[in-house]
């Protein structure tokens, strides 16, 4: 049941055509799929772990094992061409993403 709302594959184009908050108005904007930034050691949450993990006592915090999900999100980037501001955009879930040149007719 739940597998028929995941698609296999998921088309997109390279631009579009949407609103700008910064402009007030629809520009072309560059799409592409949003990466997650390297942790950065010196986060308090990092030097915290690392505190707790330090010395003898074995793994401190509990380490996730049960992955139920198959498949992520797919969060674009979308860039103004105009402005260079750049927004996040969430779609449905997806195996695979496929950009690609659309042309005009």
């Amino acid at each position: 049941r739940k597998q028929e709302l995941v698609d296999k594959m998921v088309t997109l184009p390279k631009t579009i055509r949407t609103y700008s908050p910064k402009l007030k108005k629809h520009t072309i904007h560059r799409v592409s799929q949003y990466k997650k930034g390297k942790e950065s050691s010196l986060a308090q949450g990092r030097r915290r772990y690392d505190r707790k993990q330090s010395g003898y006592g074995g793994q401190t915090k509990p380490i996730f094992r049960k992955k139920a999900k198959v498949t992520k999100k797919i969060v674009l980037r979308l860039e103004c061409t105009e402005s260079k501001v750049k927004r996040l955009r969430t779609l449905k879930r997806s195996k695979t993403i496929i950009f690609e040149d659309r042309k005009r007719k």
